[in-house]
């Protein structure tokens, strides 16, 4: 296995991500948008979610395709990204039919970024505007760390991050994306090995190998009742995949979230991970299946990673950068 020619989701075919954001709040959006709708679903494990049209992804329910998923900051109010990103691809004609109407099938996970530093003294909830420009913003590339819904992310002792990472698994593209969030550490007590390390492919959150000793007792202290976190990610294919095969994809893909975040899915944090299939691949096989929950997990893992070590300073930050702390 290898990553794909950008170690980032947009690697499967036919998607795009973009990000918007607001310094002063030191809060974002970031959009991922199908060329076409794709087939959805999602996996809750965290004990706090925020989240807007999850229950339709559920393999039972009637619409079984999504035209986008969003991903912000901004707790509760972050929700309304998605309601930017709905008015813009109504405006383009996306969405699902019902009579001569289009209603685009946006669901949304939020993260808890308003304790970070920034001003949310805002006469205006900004996450609707945010959205609008992250879906305008969409493309191939993008950048990590400090963008989008990571804008304002932090983790137990260091700045949170956007993060993505791909593989090529055989005839399938696998990817993640992720905005790390979390209650929890993702590097070894006090040193700079990422939990991720066994996972690392080509130095790509700095190469600094697996830790030589590992405190498991050691959790990070949650002060009072300011412990509000989450660490929210999407996991892509190109396989065709059902509605239920996606909801085992994001199943599976949590595996990499407890990898390298200790600890994760805690009650604090609204741990979640969407999955997305494109259907440009058949599968051959159930080993198939089973092969890419083992790549979306490894993806995860490595995105998370890379979210963070990617993430840069900005005026009025309450912690430091990775690149900070240990150069």
């Amino acid at each position: 296995m290898q990553p794909g020619k950008r170690n980032l989701i947009t690697d499967v075919a036919g998607l795009r991500v973009g990000h918007a954001a607001d310094a002063g709040v030191k809060t974002g959006a970031t959009v991922l948008v199908g060329d076409a709708p794709f087939t959805a679903g999602v996996h809750v494990m965290g004990g706090a979610p925020g989240t807007r049209e999850t229950d339709l992804l559920a393999p039972d329910k009637t619409v079984q395709q999504a035209d986008a998923l969003v991903l912000s900051g901004g707790s509760a109010f972050g929700l309304d990204a998605a309601s930017g990103v709905a008015d813009a691809l109504r405006a383009a004609g996306r969405g699902f039919a019902v009579g001569d109407q289009v209603v685009p099938i946006v669901p949304a996970a939020i993260l808890f970024d308003l304790i970070n530093g920034g001003d949310k003294d805002w006469a205006e909830n900004p996450y609707k505007q945010l959205g609008r420009e992250a879906l305008a913003a969409a493309g191939a590339d993008f950048a990590l760390g400090s963008v989008g819904a990571g804008t304002g992310a932090l983790t137990a002792d260091l700045k949170g991050g956007l993060g993505s990472a791909s593989l090529r698994i055989g005839r399938h593209t696998v990817g993640a994306l992720v905005a790390v969030n979390a209650l929890g550490r993702v590097t070894v007590g006090d040193g700079p090995c990422f939990w991720a390390a066994p996972f690392e492919m080509g130095g790509e959150f700095g190469g600094r190998g697996i830790a030589k000793s590992f405190d498991v007792g050691a959790l990070p202290p949650v002060k009072g009742g300011d412990a509000r976190n989450t660490t929210i990610a999407i996991v892509a294919t190109d396989a065709a995949l059902s509605q239920a095969q996606a909801t085992r994809l994001a199943v599976a893909a949590h595996d990499g979230m407890a990898r390298a975040i200790f600890p994760s899915h805690t009650p604090m944090d609204g741990d979640l991970v969407f999955a997305a299939a494109t259907g440009a691949v058949p599968l051959e096989s159930e080993a198939d299946l089973l092969m890419l929950g083992h790549g979306a997990a490894l993806c995860l893992s490595r995105a998370i990673a890379r979210g963070v070590f990617e993430a840069s300073a900005a005026a009025g930050d309450v912690m430091p950068t990775y690149r900070d702390k240990f150069g």
